[in-house]
This record gives structure tokens, C-alpha cells and sequence, in this order.
């Protein structure tokens, strides 16, 4: 890749909209002198996966919810950035989860449950476990979880009921996190960078962590575009980049479609910065896909999921634990655990009781693999909001996900009141298996920057808005563009990020910069 100051001023082709395309412009553009960035999205509003859905607000308690992406956690620092930047500050929540049906199944961080109690050794064991894996990662790293677990003689039913639906829950792995690296779960726990909440030798998951929600994704999208559009940037909506027609040292030539009225034009580019998924990108390049970047692509695998947004608490009490009941309680040995129950029940003066957002459903023919459900009346802060100020007259509003299209013989889809749908999407995922650690994730360093062409979204390491804008952000530093240290922890994320997907030692890079503005 030609350096920044070949030209002086490089054209930027940034494919997608969504979260890492937008980084990587919103870093551009803080180079007028640099880049010129044009922004390439084929739907008619940005934001890709982070997308907002409209509510009846007298029936429901609030006019809008976040649909596709729900919140995060501390670690979000580059997120959580742009959001303030942009007026729209993360909203602060206490996770409640609630796992399985009945006593033999129900687990929840709240408070104390039967199959907590009866798999305490197992979870005592896991973070022997955990530590066993980090030291051995180098060797161990790639094995599945599945089958680690195995090899540790830990029981079915922890791995089934406790261990999958909880990595599920930190990767929305669905129906693919027996296939996880051990390395990846290990990082997910002990990682400062990586981790979103301690392990617990005694719950597996801590009491009540602190999760965010975020603001009207819409809006926040809507806004950060005019941003950016303020400082120099072109904005396409409604516009398809067909095909890659070539590439070379002096530039990029694109096919682009406008999906308004059908006009296709050929459009030079100095540089393109491809935040589409991995199998779109492979079609975007078309015959100009180079060996590496078919063989690296390839390997990430995506499945095809559904999810329902609906207010069907019928169907939705059938297949989850949603109150506190107290057969569902395992009886109390600590004075904590006392404490917990009590704030469970809500008869604490300062609780709301038991309100879990996050469920899981698992399928008696095959254990692991499962239906995953919010509600969002209880996670998304404005309709918590409006839930307590006129709570005898709302009625919840839920989020059901099918997973794996391949798998919809099992799906309870069939199952919600139709009059009750506020929404059907249909996702294209990424499945975080084995093979895509082993293949996409260190093959990555080898793509970024060859024919003048760069990679991101969430799919180059790990499923989350916070990977998808680092991953910007690391394409438009790569290009040329400076780094933002805005924060102590966020700038060591970016740089395990930049060594690991771009091969580049920020430390080293900054240190060059440095020598080269001198």
C-alpha cells in the first residue's frame, strides 16, 4: 500500500454503513487535508445490524426500541466514545439472566438455584480450569470448548444447561458455541481487554453486573452520519458496490449501482476499505479476489437466523422463567445469598425484584442447541422507563431469536400469536467455530493492506459493536489517520487489535510517525 504522502489527497471507498464503516470514516475525516471519504451503503438508513424499530408508545411505554444490537459492556470504551461525541450516552443496567425451565433446568445470577448448587464443584473447578487454559493457550487454545470439557470430566449438564448458554450469551454463538475455542472462552473470562464480567467460583456468572443499554440507535446513527457529512465526507445510501473491476498500485476501480433509479457507473478510488461481511466482500472482489483473501474469507462461516419481535407474554412464560417463584430457589447458606433472595422477591425496599432480561431455551432433542430471547421492557432503559411510570398498562415488549435456518424443524416460531408481531428481521451471523480462529482471525494480518484494499467488521475477531468500530478505526490508522488516546484502556484494545489484524506494534508505529513528522 502506497504511503499517505504519495498523494495529497487520497479517495477513500468505504463499502457499508454500519458500525466499523463508520469508525473508519468518522477517524478519516479528522484529515481533510489527507482523505476524502466516500461512504458506500445499499439500505436506506446506516448503522447495519444497530437499528432501531418503532413502538406503539400509549400500549408499550416508549416510541422506539433498539432491534439487532441491545447494549455492552465496560469494555466498549471506542462505543461508548463515539456516542458521547454524538450527545447519546450508554444507559447503565444490572444484567439479570435467566437460563432453562423449571428446577432442573433454571439458573439465574439473581439469586440461588437448585442446579447452581447441585454443579458448585463443577463451577469451582471451571476457574481451575480457565487458569489451566491460559497457560497452556499456545497449545490448547484452538481445541473446542466441548471438547475441553470433556477431557476435564466435567458433567454434561454443567457444559449443557450452565457453560453453552452463558458463552452464548457473551458471543451470540447460538447454535455453534460447542464449537468455540477454549482460548476464546478463556480470554472472554480473564482477559482485562476482552472479558465483559468476572468469573464467579460460586455463581459461574457475578450477581447483577453492570451492563449498558443505548440510546435510539437510529437517531444516534442519523447523527453521527451529518457529523461526518459536516466534515467532508459523501454519504451513498441506496447504493451497491457490484463488484471490484481492479485493482492495482495507482488505485481501485469499483461498479456501482444506484438501487434509487438502476443507474450503474465505474468509479475510481484511490483505496478501499471493505466493512462488509466476509462472504459479501469475497463477492465484491469477484475475479479479482487474490488466492489469500479466498482462502482466509472462506473460511468464515455465517448462518442465517430469524428474530421476532412481538408481545406474546403467553408464548414467552411457556418457554422461560420470568418471576421469581420460590420453588425455583435453592435454599440460602450464606448471608448474601440471603440477601439475594430477598431482592429477588422485590420485598427489599430499594428492589425491583426479579426482572431478567436475557433467556435461553434448549431444545430436549439436542441440548445444545437453543432459542435466545430479551425482554426488552426490562433491558432497554426507556422502556424500563416507561414500564415503572405506567406499568399497569403496558404490555412488555419481547425479542425471540431462531437460530441456524438449517435447524427451523425445532424452531417454536410457529408458536407466537401473530396479532402479537411487532417485527421479523432475518440476520446473516457470523458462527464463532474453531475453524475461524485457526483460519480468518491470523490470516487477516496477511490481507489488510495488500492491493490497496482493507478489512473490518466485527466478523475479523469477535462478534460486538466495540470489535466492529475498533476495526474502523484500525483500517483508517492504517490508511494514514491518527489515533485518538482518549483513554487508557481503549488505546491498549486498539493496539492488541492493530498487532493482530494489521501485524502492525502500534508503539512502533507511533514511535515512526513520530520520526517521519520530525
Amino acid at each position: 500500500m502506497a504511503k499517505p504522502t504519495d498523494r495529497p489527497t487520497q479517495h477513500v471507498a468505504i463499502v457499508g454503513g454500519g458500525a466499523a464503516g463508520m469508525s473508519c470514516a468518522a477517524t478519516l475525516v479528522n484529515h481533510p487535508d489527507k482523505f476524502k471519504v466516500t461512504i458506500f451503503e445499499r439500505n436506506e438508513v446506516l448503522g447495519g445490524q444497530a437499528t432501531s424499530t418503532a413502538l406503539d408508545e400509549p400500549k408499550h411505554g416508549a416510541s422506539w426500541m433498539n432491534n439487532g444490537v441491545q447494549g455492552g459492556s465496560k469494555i466498549f470504551k471506542h462505543t461508548f466514545n463515539f456516542f458521547n461525541e454524538q450527545g447519546s450516552p450508554p444507559q447503565e443496567v444490572k444484567l439479570q439472566v435467566s437460563f432453562g425451565k423449571g428446577v432442573d433446568e433454571f439458573w439465574t445470577n439473581v439469586f440461588p438455584s437448585t442446579l447452581v448448587q447441585k454443579h458448585a464443584s463443577d463451577i469451582r473447578r471451571f476457574g481451575r480450569f480457565l487458569t489451566i487454559i491460559k497457560w497452556a493457550l499456545p497449545l490448547i487454545g484452538i481445541i473446542p470448548i466441548s471438547v475441553m470439557l470433556r477431557l476435564f470430566f466435567f458433567k454434561k449438564d454443567f457444559g449443557d444447561k450452565m457453560v453453552y448458554p452463558l458463552i452464548a450469551l457473551f458471543l451470540g454463538t447460538g447454535n455453534q458455541t460447542a464449537s468455540v475455542p477454549c482460548g476464546i472462552v478463556e480470554r472472554l473470562f480473564n482477559d482485562p481487554n476482552m472479558k465483559l464480567w468476572d468469573y464467579d467460583s460460586s455463581t459461574l456468572l457475578p450477581n447483577l453486573p453492570t451492563m449498558y443499554t443505548f440510546d435510539n440507535l437510529h437517531q444516534f446513527y442519523k447523527k453521527w452520519a451529518d457529523y461526518i457529512k459536516d466534515r467532508g465526507a459523501n454519504i451513498r445510501t441506496r447504493a451497491e458496490v457490484c463488484t471490484v473491476l481492479s485493482r492495482s498500485k495507482t488505485g481501485v476501480k469499483l461498479r456501482i449501482k444506484n438501487l434509487g433509479n438502476g443507474d450503474i457507473t465505474d468509479e475510481d478510488f484511490d483505496d478501499l476499505v471493505l466493512c462488509t461481511l466476509a462472504d459479501d466482500s469475497l463477492r465484491i472482489l469477484g475475479k479479482e479476489a487474490s488466492w489469500r483473501e479466498r482462502f482466509v474469507l472462506n473460511g468464515a462461516a455465517f448462518y442465517d437466523d430469524v428474530t421476532v419481535t412481538h408481545s406474546d407474554a403467553e408464548y414467552f412464560e411457556k418457554y422461560y422463567e420470568t418471576h421469581f417463584q420460590q420453588e425455583l430457589c435453592a435454599n440460602p447458606k450464606t448471608e448474601a445469598q440471603e440477601q439475594q433472595i430477598t431482592f429477588a422477591k422485590g420485598s427489599d425496599s430499594e428492589s425491583k425484584g426479579f426482572r431478567p432480561m436475557y433467556f435461553t431455551h434448549t431444545y430436549k432433542e439436542n441440548p445444545r442447541l437453543i432459542e435466545m430471547s430479551f425482554n426488552c421492557s426490562n433491558y432497554q432503559h426507556q422502556l424500563v422507563k416507561g414500564q415503572d411510570t405506567k406499568r399497569d398498562h403496558i404490555e412488555p415488549v419481547y425479542q425471540t431469536i431462531f437460530l441456524d435456518k438449517k435447524q427451523e424443524s425445532l424452531w417454536t416460531i410457529h408458536e407466537i400469536d401473530e396479532t402479537k408481531i411487532i417485527k421479523r428481521n432475518s440476520w446473516h451471523q457470523l458462527g464463532h467455530k474453531w475453524q475461524h480462529y485457526l483460519r480468518v482471525v491470523p490470516g487477516m494480518m496477511f490481507l489488510n493492506g495488500k492491493n490497496r484494499t482493507l478489512y473490518a467488521g466485527s466478523w475479523t475477531l469477535v462478534n460486538m459493536h466495540e470489535i466492529a468500530c475498533v476495526s474502523g478505526i484500525a483500517a483508517a490508522y492504517r490508511l494514514g489517520a491518527n489515533y485518538n488516546k482518549f483513554d487508557e484502556f481503549a488505546s491498549k484494545f486498539f493496539a492488541k487489535y492493530l498487532l493482530l489484524s494489521h501485524g502492525l506494534s502500534f508503539s512502533r508505529e507511533e514511535r515512526r510517525r513520530t520520526r517521519n513528522s520530525g
